[in-house]
C-alpha cells in the first residue's frame, strides 16, 4: 500500500492535457481507478512537495509519477487528501474526483429536449451534501467548450486544478467541489470551441460579486421562512382583470439614498420598511421593480442583464431581497419585475460566445444583434436557450415569490426587421418580418407561468399593433394577462403638453385611444421614459407658468384615473418632481416638501383611494361595458364619461376642461336622477388648485341630455377633471 501502481488508464499524453489545461475528461485520468487487484488514486497538483492518501489504514504517501502528478494504490473505501507545500504548509481537503455525478437521467433528458422547467435545481452551483460529505455541486451549459473548469480562490483561479465532467452528450459539465460553501467566489473557465480561454460568470449563478468586480458566489437559497400566506391565497383576485391596479414603479437605486457621506442606495430591508410604507400609504396596489437581475453596468438601469437568475448584490444578498417581497405582501402589495428576455449585453463575462460559439445568441448579426442598444439577442429557436429563458421566468415567480413579469422591449422580440433598414434582416420562412420563435418562447413563457404558478400576472410593453398580446395562446394570442397601452400614452402626453389655446385642434388625440381601448388588457403606463433623455420631467412637459403647469398635470391625472385601463406611474411623478430622473441620484424629496407638489401628491393618493374602493372605476377597466362617451366639445375642450362597474355598482361620471377657463352652469347628461357627490376635483384648494367646485354636491334634475335620461349643471373649473359618483 502507498506505492506507486500501476496506473494503467492513463494514456501518454494525459499529464500534457492536464498541464496545458486541455483535459475534457478528467475523471478518466484522476481520483481512484482500478490497479493491480486493488484501487489507485491519481492526483495533479501543480507546486505540490508530497501528496499523501489519510485512509482508514493510515497516512499514505502517493509516489510522484512525473511532475504536478502522483499516483499509488490505496484500501478500498473513503479517503482525504494531505498537500504538503514547498515551504513545508499542510492541508487536507476531499478529492473531488472521488465522487460520482449530482445530475440523473431524467435531469439530463429534460435539459436536452428543452423542457426542464426546474432548471435552475439542476444548474448553476448549489449548496449540499453529496455522498456524506458537505461542499457545492457547479453545472453549466456548454455543448462546444473543449474544457470547463471551476475556478475561484480556492484554487487560486488556476482552470487545471478543477476541470469538469462532460454529463453524457447533454453539453452538460458538472463537479461536486468538497468543502466548498456559501459566500465562495467563482467562474467557469472555458477553454472555448475557437481555442479561447476565457472566465464566464454562472448563468445560472444565484449570486455575484458587486459590480464592477464579476464573479458569481455561492449562494444557499434554501430555506427562507415565509410570512406572507394570506396574501398568496388572494392574490388571483387582486390581480384579475376585473380587479384595481395601480402600479407604482421604482428604480430601487435612485429612489432614495442614505443620509451618509457617501450616499448609498438603501438596501432591501431598508426598502423593505421605507419603501413598502410609502407605496402603502400612497393608495398603490402594486410595486414594479426594474429590473433586479444582476447587470454590469448602472447606466443601463438593469437593463442589459447578466445574472438572469441572480438578485443584484447592490442592494443585499438574494434572502433580503425576499425580506422586501415578504413585506410588500404583508402590507398587502403585489410585486412585480421587469424583466429582460428581449437581449443581453457583449460583456465579456457574461453570455456572449459562451462556450466559443454563438451559443445563447444567433451567429448572424442579422439576427443576433441589436444596433440600438449594442447587445445581443437570444436565439429563441433553440430549445435550450428558450428553456433557459422560460425556466428563469418561473425561477422568480416560484423562489421569491414575485407577483408578475413585466416584459420589457416586446416589440424588438416580434419583428426580425425591428429598427433596421432593407438588406439588414433575414426573413422568416414564410418571407415575411415575424418573428415566429419569439412569438412561440412568449407564448411558452405565459402557459408555463400561468400554467404553475396560480395567480400571477404578465405584462407586454408592446409598442406595435400586434394583435391579441393579451389574449390566451389557444385563441390565437400571445398569453401575456395584460399590455401597456403606449398609444394611449403618447397620443394624451402630446395632448397635454400643447398650450390649451391650441388644444381645440388636436382634440382627438384625448379620444382616439377608445377605439381600440378594449382590444386588450391594458395598463395606461407613465414609466421611467417618460422622464429621461431630454424629455423632461412630468411637470415641466406642460404648458404655462408655475401655477398652470401644476394644474395641467393634476388634470393629466385625472384624466388618466378616470380612463379605462389599470395604472402606472413611475416615482416621482406622483408629486410632480420638477426635474428629471437622474439614476446616480435620488428623487428631490426637499421639493416633495413644497405646497404644490404635496397637493399633487395629496390627489394621487385620493385618486388612488377612489379607484380602489369604486367598482364603477376599475371593474369594467378591460370591458367595453364600463366605459361611455356623454360629450365632448373640440371648441372648449371638454371631455365628458361614464364608468359603469357590475348591475347595481353606483356609477361614476367623469368631466374634464382643459382650459383656463372656468365653466360654471355647465350641464352634461347623466344616467340617472338624483343626487352626485362630487368625489373628486383636481382644482380643490386641498390640491394647490382655485378652490372652485361642487361641494355638497349637485341634484340632477334637468332634462334628458347627451343621450341620457337626466342632466345636471355643475361648476367645471380651469384646468381640472371633476369626477362624481351617483348617491344611490
Amino acid at each position: 500500500m502507498g506505492q506507486p501502481g500501476n496506473p494503467l488508464h492513463l494514456l501518454p499524453d494525459d499529464l500534457a492535457r492536464l498541464r496545458e489545461g486541455r483535459c475534457d475528461d478528467p475523471f478518466r485520468i484522476l481520483g481512484p481507478h482500478p490497479s493491480g487487484g486493488g484501487v489507485g488514486v491519481t492526483v495533479f497538483m501543480p507546486g505540490a512537495a508530497g501528496v499523501s492518501a489519510l485512509t482508514e489504514e493510515g497516512e499514505l504517501p502517493l509516489a510522484r509519477i512525473a511532475d504536478d502528478l502522483f499516483s499509488g494504490r490505496i484500501g478500498a473505501g473513503p479517503y482525504r487528501l494531505k498537500v504538503r507545500s514547498g515551504g513545508g504548509e499542510e492541508r487536507e481537503f476531499e478529492d473531488p474526483y472521488r465522487f460520482g455525478p449530482v445530475l440523473g437521467d431524467i435531469d439530463l433528458h429534460l435539459i436536452g429536449e428543452g423542457t426542464h422547467r426546474q432548471l435552475w435545481q439542476a444548474l448553476g452551483a448549489h449548496v449540499l451534501a453529496h455522498e456524506g460529505v458537505a461542499g457545492t455541486h457547479f453545472a453549466v451549459w456548454a455543448p462546444n467548450a473543449r474544457r470547463v473548469s471551476v475556478v475561484g480562490a480556492f484554487n487560486g483561479w488556476d482552470g487545471r486544478r478543477h476541470p469538469m465532467r462532460r454529463a453524457g452528450a447533454s453539453g452538460i459539465w458538472e463537479i461536486f467541489l468538497p468543502g466548498i460553501g456559501e459566500g465562495a467566489l467563482y467562474k467557469f473557465e472555458i477553454l472555448g470551441a475557437d481555442g479561447t480561454v476565457m472566465q464566464k460568470a454562472d448563468p445560472v449563478g444565484f449570486g455575484s460579486q458587486h459590480p464592477p468586480e464579476k464573479a458569481s458566489m455561492v449562494r444557499d437559497i434554501s430555506g427562507y421562512g415565509w410570512h406572507d400566506g394570506a396574501w398568496m391565497d388572494s392574490r388571483a383576485t387582486a390581480q384579475d382583470r376585473r380587479a384595481p391596479i395601480s402600479i407604482y414603479e421604482v428604480h430601487l437605486g435612485s429612489w432614495r439614498r442614505r443620509l451618509d457621506q457617501q450616499g448609498r442606495p438603501l438596501s432591501y430591508r431598508e426598502l423593505a420598511r421605507d419603501l413598502v410604507a410609502y407605496a402603502k400609504d400612497m393608495g398603490f396596489t402594486h410595486l414594479e421593480l426594474l429590473p433586479v437581475s444582476e447587470f454590469p453596468f448602472d447606466g443601463s438601469w438593469g437593463y442589459q442583464p447578466v445574472g438572469l437568475f441572480a438578485p443584484t448584490i447592490r442592494f443585499g444578498p438574494p434572502h433580503e431581497f425576499r425580506d422586501l417581497v415578504d413585506a410588500a405582501h404583508q402590507a398587502g402589495l403585489g410585486v412585480l419585475l421587469d424583466w429582460v428576455p428581449g437581449h443581453f449585453p457583449t460583456d465579456a463575462h457574461g453570455l456572449a460566445r459562451f462556450d466559443g460559439t454563438a451559443l445563447y445568441e444567433h451567429a448572424d448579426a442579422r439576427e443576433g444583434f441589436h444596433q440600438d442598444w449594442n447587445t445581443l439577442i437570444y436565439n429563441y429557436g433553440r430549445t435550450e436557450v428558450q428553456n433557459f429563458l422560460v425556466a428563469n421566468a418561473l425561477y422568480w415567480l416560484k423562489e421569491y415569490h414575485v407577483d408578475g413579469l413585466r416584459v420589457d422591449a416586446v416589440a424588438s422580440m416580434l419583428y426580425r426587421d425591428y429598427s433596421r433598414s432593407e438588406g439588414e434582416w433575414i426573413p422568416n420562412r414564410d418571407g415575411g418580418r415575424e418573428n415566429y420563435e419569439a412569438i412561440a418562447f412568449l407564448q411558452n413563457m405565459n402557459v408555463a407561468t400561468y400554467d404553475e404558478v396560480p395567480g400571477i400576472m404578465t405584462v407586454a410593453e408592446e409598442s406595435t399593433s400586434f394583435p391579441k398580446v393579451s389574449a390566451p395562446v389557444d385563441a390565437g394570442g400571445l398569453g401575456f394577462g395584460f399590455k401597456w397601452n403606449m398609444g394611449w400614452m403618447n397620443d394624451t402626453l402630446r395632448y397635454i403638453s400643447r398650450d390649451p389655446v391650441h388644444r381645440k385642434y388636436h382634440h382627438d388625440l384625448m379620444t382616439f385611444g377608445l377605439i381600440y381601448a378594449f382590444s386588450e388588457n391594458f395598463i395606461l403606463p407613465i414609466s421611467h421614459d417618460e422622464v429621461v433623455h431630454g424629455k423632461g420631467s412630468m411637470l415641466r412637459k406642460m404648458p404655462g407658468d408655475d401655477w398652470q403647469q401644476f394644474a395641467n398635470l393634476r388634470a393629466y391625472y385625472g384624466f388618466m384615473w378616470g380612463q379605462p385601463g389599470k395604472k402606472l406611474l413611475f416615482m416621482g411623478c406622483e408629486w410632480g418632481q420638477p426635474e428629471e430622473w437622474n439614476h446616480n441620484g435620488e428623487l428631490n424629496w426637499p421639493a416633495a416638501q413644497q405646497p404644490m407638489h404635496r397637493g399633487v401628491q395629496a390627489l394621487v393618493r385620493d385618486l388612488n383611494r377612489l379607484y380602489r374602493q369604486t367598482p364603477a372605476l376599475h371593474v369594467g377597466d378591460c370591458d367595453a361595458g364600463g366605459f361611455q362617451w356623454i360629450a365632448t366639445d373640440a371648441a372648449q375642450s371638454t371631455y365628458a364619461w361614464i364608468r359603469r362597474g357590475e348591475a347595481g355598482d353606483a356609477p361614476v361620471v367623469v368631466a374634464c376642461n382643459f382650459t383656463p377657463v372656468p365653466r360654471p352652469g355647465f350641464r352634461l347628461g347623466v344616467p340617472q336622477t338624483g343626487r352626485w357627490r362630487e368625489a373628486i376635483n383636481t382644482d380643490a384648494a386641498i390640491y394647490g388648485g382655485s378652490g372652485m367646485g361642487n361641494l355638497g354636491g349637485v341634484e340632477a334634475d334637468g332634462p334628458p341630455q347627451d343621450g341620457q335620461p337626466a342632466s345636471m349643471a355643475i361648476t367645471l373649473p380651469p384646468l381640472s377633471v371633476v369626477m362624481f359618483t351617483a348617491e344611490t
